[in-house]
């Protein structure tokens, strides 16, 4: 993973969402905090062009997000906070061979492609159940595997435990932990980014603090106190 943000800032109507900011990502694991409002999110869009910087420059290993948006957004990949609104076809099958389509691939390389990610977090029996007939983990390993079968180097994720019980968070967990891919992800589940490598925090558009996840996640709990 190789992030830079170069003096980047974002503007929504007219008012500062996150104010400039310089800094670099190359740690596998990275947390992103804050409270409601704060710009986190905003900063995690940043990464894969969904949010244009306003002034400055993003660039994702070596790629610039204002001017080169397909291939940020082939090396990070993103899933958003609710799942379900991501899963475009009602097959799950069919919504992972979407992406691939798109690339004109050979029908053979796209059912290799989907096989193999479906086998990879076991659930290969989902491969033809409707979106609305999952529970909310398996909504998210749906979500995670139409993201990965496009094969990106690193994973963005918006509170993927958020309203999930405590089975589903479970299996959710365990599947982030067992990733190959780079990982930023962000959440108010602390316990989910307790021993990740690096953990951002944001407060009022400003990055506030940034560092080891258990002094960050300290000066989180005061900010929210």
């Amino acid at each position: 993973m190789d992030i830079r943000f170069e003096e980047a800032e974002a503007h929504f109507e007219g008012r500062t969402v996150l104010h400039p900011l310089t800094l670099s990502l190359t740690e596998r694991r990275i947390g992103i905090i804050g409270l409601n409002g704060s710009g986190k999110t905003t900063f995690a869009r940043m990464i894969n062009g969904l949010v244009a910087p306003y002034a400055g420059r993003v660039t994702v290993n070596g790629f610039d997000t204002a001017r080169d948006g397909d291939r940020v957004r082939a090396e990070a990949g993103f899933i958003f906070q609710n799942p379900q609104n991501q899963i475009i076809l009602p097959i799950l099958r069919e919504d992972m061979a979407l992406g691939l389509k798109s690339r004109r691939l050979p029908t053979r390389e796209i059912d290799a492609a989907v096989n193999g990610v479906l086998s990879r977090f076991g659930i290969g029996h989902l491969a033809e159940r409707r979106a609305h007939e999952l529970s909310g983990g398996e909504l998210q390993l749906a979500a995670l595997a139409s993201v990965l079968v496009t094969r990106p180097n690193i994973l963005i994720m918006d509170e993927p435990t958020n309203q999930l019980d405590l089975r589903n968070r479970d299996l959710v967990e365990r599947t982030i932990r067992g990733l190959d891919e780079d990982v930023i992800v962000i959440s108010h589940d602390l316990s989910l980014i307790a021993d990740f490598d690096r953990v951002l925090l944001f407060h009022e558009g400003r990055l506030a603090a940034d560092g080891v996840p258990w002094d960050i996640i300290a000066r989180y709990r005061e900010i929210a106190a």
